[in-house]
């Protein structure tokens, strides 16, 4: 993810927060089945699904970013 492509997004207002309980599991299968999953999971996805995981990756980006730099400020 491109850390400066962020600074150019216009504001995002956060409108609402909801908590979402979900259960993710280290998942053991073939490539085809995983494949057909993918799959699925794509058919069934909505915009804002997409948003939000754009939203988290950015996030994680730019936090992990800033460590970086505050690593790199500690090592000098």
């Amino acid at each position: 993810m491109d850390i400066e492509k962020i600074k150019d997004l216009p504001i995002i207002k956060i409108l609402k927060e909801r908590e979402i309980p979900y259960i993710e599991w280290d998942l053991e299968m073939e490539d085809d089945t995983h494949a057909m999953l993918v799959k699925w999971g794509k058919e069934g996805a909505t915009d804002d699904d997409f948003v939000n995981i754009a939203v988290r990756e950015g996030l994680k980006a730019f936090v992990e970013s800033k460590e970086e730099e505050k690593s790199d400020e500690d090592n000098d």
